[in-house]
């Protein structure tokens, strides 16, 4: 029985990267800088999420004293930096991995193969400073390995290394989400970057680069293979 009260409606109050996070924290999945989250964003929820990323941008500008009323350069700054995050620097987080044909080794392949310089670029996870640099790919085949596209290496890593990173884990991702895919024998992974945390601030040296690898299989064990590897890439 109706007691002629009437309840007012009241919108929701929870945000979406608050309901993001609670379907992360339920499914006890981490989702640190450099995770891929995308399969716990539901439709539209990007869209909310730019909306909400550009109100809290916009605040940090008002914190830094910038008049973006006036000041016609930065009017529209915290939605363009707001859009350049979601769906560029750090795009490699809320999207999902790009599809990857894969096909039989039906000639047996099984001589060195390397892939590169594959031009990519990142951010810092410390500074959020641009990270731009080089990868290297070598992959040592057999019969039962699992080939792919030329242009799917680069797909690949531009796709991990489109999120806050720092440069030996996402090395690291890159490697093992190739050794999955493929099964090679072997795998090698080289990265030569400019650090622009280093660059740019801090000690400013503009000289520094860091360069690292990983290594598996025959990589790894075969000291004349990762000789010849390291020798053919050109840095």
């Amino acid at each position: 029985m109706s007691n002629g009260l009437t309840t007012e409606y009241q919108p929701s109050t929870v945000t979406v990267s608050e309901r993001i996070r609670e379907r992360l924290v339920a499914s006890k999945t981490r989702f640190h800088a450099n995770d891929n989250i995308a399969r716990f964003i539901e439709p539209g929820e990007l869209d909310e999420l730019l909306d909400e990323v550009s109100a809290k941008l916009q605040g940090v500008l008002e914190s830094l004293v910038i008049d973006t009323v006036s000041d016609h350069n930065t009017q529209d700054t915290g939605r363009r930096v707001a859009k350049m995050f979601i769906n560029e620097v750090f795009g490699g987080r809320y999207v999902p991995m790009p599809p990857v044909t894969e096909f039989p080794n039906a000639s047996h392949l099984n001589e060195l193969m390397i892939i590169g310089p594959i031009t990519v670029r990142s951010a810092c996870s410390h500074h959020l400073c641009p990270v731009i640099g080089k990868v290297w790919i070598g992959v040592m085949p057999n019969e039962h390995s699992a080939l792919i596209g030329l242009s799917k290496y680069a797909r690949i890593a531009n796709w991990i290394m489109s999120r806050p990173q720092i440069q030996e884990e996402a090395v690291v991702q890159l490697a093992d989400l190739l050794q999955e895919k493929m099964q090679p024998d072997g795998l090698a992974v080289v990265m030569e970057a400019d650090h622009f945390c280093m660059q740019w601030r801090g000690v400013k040296d503009m000289d520094a680069k860091m360069i690292n690898s990983v290594m598996h299989g025959s990589f790894l064990k075969d000291p004349a293979l990762r000789r010849e590897f390291l020798s053919l890439i050109k840095r």
